[in-house]
């Protein structure tokens, strides 16, 4: 999967912009502020839909302008599609081959992307919620069907939270949607238990080619129940269990929207034990590994590092150098072109 074209107008800082891509390594170079994580924010907007940077999507266009437009031409082997996407104060509309699309998540499936931020060394130390939406949109990806089983599980949710804040509780219909909760959370579990045993079988030898050493990474995942035969009985169970406290919370206090994972390096937890620089190495590790999970060459995602170089030392530089030739398209961006076997792009401030 390649992008050979981009247009945008009015996107962020840039009013209009045309750029014809290498099939391989493309850097985006220039100083502080010039809209290079613009660029790969449009491209992101290709795969989801929306936004790494922002919920509000009326913050991606140019200010004192009514719209922003993404236009793109990606190759997927000899199949060449044409997106359009136009965002306005009244919402977004996607066209493909000039024609709509209503679910996003047939842009994934059409523009793959796999993104590197500063930001991704905070990973392991932050929020479980941006753990667990890595591994959501990562599966997303590889399972269609994984995302409307995440949506029907996060509406029974809120339907469950209604019915525990309502002033008398109707206790038929709470273990009803319950039951329907715990039914749609197996398959999600199993998912992200199959996914992580995936991950782990290409972490070790990316992580090696990071760090030019014998390093081991594993994830250790931790579902709120055990996946296997008595899955349904068991989180039935747990959620009789928890019943008090979330009548008293008034909110569901446990379930799949509350698992976490943690990332041992070299047996240890990297967000306890490792240093700025080993959770920045683990986490591009960890965030580049699907694309290794995906076997037909014409599907491979394309990369995004932005500002990757930064923060890396020299002999990490020169590995992560060696490494992008392995992946069909990237994109890096940066202060100082440092990349020689890249189609470089001089991004200016407006």
């Amino acid at each position: 999967m390649k992008i050979t074209r981009l247009k945008i107008k009015n996107f962020r800082s840039h009013e209009f912009l045309d750029l014809s891509f290498s099939p391989q390594i493309n850097a985006l170079v220039g100083p502080n502020g010039a809209g290079k994580t613009n660029i790969l924010e449009a491209i992101y907007y290709l795969s989801l839909g929306r936004s790494f940077r922002t919920l509000d999507s009326r913050e991606l266009i140019e200010k004192g302008k009514d719209r922003a437009v993404i236009e793109a031409v990606v190759e997927e082997g000899k199949r060449t599609n044409n997106i359009k996407i136009v965002i306005s104060e009244k919402g977004r509309s996607v066209l493909v081959n000039g024609k709509p699309i209503h679910k996003l998540v047939e842009l994934s499936s059409l523009t793959n992307v796999l993104l590197f931020i500063p930001s991704d060394v905070d990973l392991f130390r932050g929020s479980p919620h941006e753990r667990r939406r890595f591994l959501d949109i990562s599966i997303s990806k590889m399972y269609p069907a994984y995302m409307d089983l995440l949506s029907q599980y996060n509406h029974l949710v809120k339907e469950r939270n209604i019915i525990l804040k309502s002033e008398s509780v109707d206790v038929d219909l709470l273990k009803s949607t319950t039951e329907l909760i715990v039914k749609v959370a197996k398959p999600i579990d199993e998912y992200r238990v199959k996914y992580v045993e995936s991950l782990n079988t290409v972490l070790n030898p990316l992580v090696n080619a990071l760090t030019g050493e014998d390093s081991k990474l594993e994830i250790i995942y931790y579902p709120f129940i055990k996946t296997g035969e008595n899955y349904l009985n068991d989180a039935l169970n747990a959620y009789n269990a928890s019943l008090d406290r979330d009548l008293k919370l008034k909110s569901t206090s446990i379930g799949i929207h509350h698992e976490d994972f943690s990332l041992l390096y070299q047996g240890e937890d990297i967000a306890s034990y490792g240093s700025q620089g080993e959770n920045r190495i683990c986490a591009l590790a960890l965030k580049l590994a699907p694309y290794f999970l995906i076997k037909d060459e014409d599907k491979k995602p394309i990369i995004l590092l932005d500002d990757v170089m930064s923060e890396l030392d020299d002999n990490n530089k020169a590995r992560l150098i060696d490494l992008l030739p392995r992946f069909n398209q990237a994109f890096i961006s940066g202060t100082t072109h440092e990349v020689s076997n890249a189609r470089e792009f001089e991004i200016k401030k407006a």
